[in-house]
């Protein structure tokens, strides 16, 4: 894969995936269908809300596009080859956040996250380095890649919409 522009604003990346309106209209009504099905299972429940839903990989083949953009850009940010992805797709409705936290466990490499729906005020993503915090505001189609070690947490989602976005981490193949 090709991959485009990659800025690095340390400690993050950015870039953004083509034709990502017909992906992500894709992509959200694929989560829909199988939110709540055979293939998906959530976890870290915290502030009244499972953080993560994770729906296997072959039952979505509509995240394709965003994976395989996703492990090129992994590749090129760490220098390596064989790498393992595990994705998971997080739900906000109005009111969610995310507490902070870290991806440290696991022997993780990178962490990132590409952005599906992002209606107006559905909360910033607030970054935790060393000389204060960063924030970041979510749109459609960007996707953003930091150290797994970086403290981060999103705000409230203050729309009336749905904000709904694919995370992932990487680390070494096994």
């Amino acid at each position: 894969m090709d991959l485009p522009p990659l800025t690095h604003e340390p400690p993050l990346y950015r870039t953004r995936l083509a034709e990502a309106e017909t992906v992500n209209r894709a992509l959200a009504a694929a989560f829909e269908r199988e939110f709540g099905g055979p293939h998906m299972r959530q976890s870290h429940r915290e502030l009244g809300r499972y953080e993560n839903t994770w729906i296997a990989r072959e039952a979505i083949p509509e995240a394709e596009p965003v994976l395989a953009l996703a492990e090129a850009a992994a590749h090129h940010i760490l220098g390596r080859d064989a790498l393992r992805c595990i994705f998971w797709f997080n739900r906000m409705q109005p009111g969610d956040r995310t507490a902070r936290h870290n991806h440290e466990e696991g022997g993780e490499l990178l962490s990132g996250v590409y952005y599906v729906e992002t209606p107006p005020a559905c909360g910033d993503l607030l970054l935790y380095p060393a000389e204060g915090v960063r924030r970041v505001r979510p749109e459609a189609g960007q996707m953003l890649f930091f150290p797994p070690r970086l403290a981060h947490a999103v705000e409230a989602n203050l729309s009336d919409r749905l904000r709904l976005s694919l995370a992932f981490n990487f680390g070494p193949a096994e």
